[in-house]
C-alpha cells in the first residue's frame, strides 16, 4: 500500500502544472475569448478608441490561438490539410485585421482637425478591406466546418449549416454597391456577416471542447 501511494505521488509531481494538457485547453477556449474581447473592444472603441485597440489587438490573437488548436485537433484526426488551412485563413484575416484597427485608430485621431478628405480616404479603404476580410473568414468557417465533420465531430445537419455560412461568408465580398443593403456598410457586411462568424467560433470552440484530447501539439 506504501509503495503504491509513494509510486502515485512520484507520479503527480512528475506531471507539471501547466502542461499539455492546461495548454489544449487554453488555446480550445481561445475561439470564446477572441469573441469576449472582439465584443467588448467594439463597445469601448465608440467611447475611447485608443483603449478599445489593445483589447481587438487581443482579439486577433485569441482568434490565431485558437485557429491553431483547430489545426492540432485536426492533425491528430490525419486531416491536416484543413487544420493548415484554419491557419492559413487565420493568419490573413490577423493581417488584415491588425490593419483596420490602426487605421481606425488613425482616423479617430485625426477627426475635428480639418483633414476631411483624407480621413474620408482612410474611411474608405477600411471598408474596402473590410469587405475583402470575407474571404479568409469565409475560409476559416470553411476548414474547421469540412475538417470537423470528416473527423465525425459534427453532424451532417451542422455540416449543411457551416456549409450555408461558408457560401454566405464568400457573398459578404461582393458588397460593393452603395446605397444599398449590400454595401460596404451596409446591414449584411457590418452586421449579419459579423455576427454569424462570431457565432461559428463559440459553436467550434463547443465542438473542440468535446473532442478527444490530442496526441501532440501542446
Amino acid at each position: 500500500m506504501t509503495s503504491l501511494s509513494t509510486t502515485a505521488n512520484v507520479s503527480a509531481k512528475a506531471t507539471p502544472k501547466y502542461g499539455a494538457a492546461f495548454f489544449e485547453h487554453l488555446w480550445r477556449g481561445a475561439g470564446v475569448q477572441a469573441v469576449a474581447f472582439a465584443l467588448v473592444g467594439l463597445a469601448v472603441f465608440r467611447i475611447q478608441p485608443f483603449i478599445a485597440a489593445p483589447i481587438l489587438g487581443l482579439a486577433i490573437l485569441n482568434l490565431t490561438w485558437w485557429a491553431a488548436s483547430v489545426r492540432t485537433t485536426l492533425a491528430d484526426a490525419g486531416l491536416d490539410g484543413w487544420g493548415a488551412a484554419a491557419t492559413a485563413a487565420s493568419s490573413a484575416l490577423a493581417g488584415i485585421f491588425f490593419v483596420l484597427v490602426a487605421l481606425a485608430t488613425t482616423t479617430a485621431s485625426l477627426a475635428g482637425t480639418g483633414n476631411d478628405a483624407f480621413v474620408s480616404g482612410l474611411n474608405q479603404l477600411g471598408s474596402s478591406l473590410f469587405v475583402l476580410s470575407s474571404f479568409p473568414r469565409a475560409m476559416l468557417v470553411m476548414a474547421p466546418t469540412f475538417g470537423f465533420w470528416r473527423a465525425g465531430l459534427i453532424s451532417d445537419k451542422q455540416f449543411v449549416v457551416g456549409v450555408a455560412l461558408v457560401v454566405l461568408g464568400v457573398l459578404g465580398g461582393t458588397t460593393w454597391i452603395d446605397g444599398t443593403v449590400w454595401s460596404p456598410d451596409g446591414l449584411f457586411a457590418r452586421i449579419i456577416w459579423p455576427a454569424l462568424g462570431l457565432a461559428f467560433v463559440v459553436a467550434a470552440s463547443r465542438v473542440q471542447n468535446r473532442a478527444p484530447s490530442t496526441k501532440t501539439g501542446f
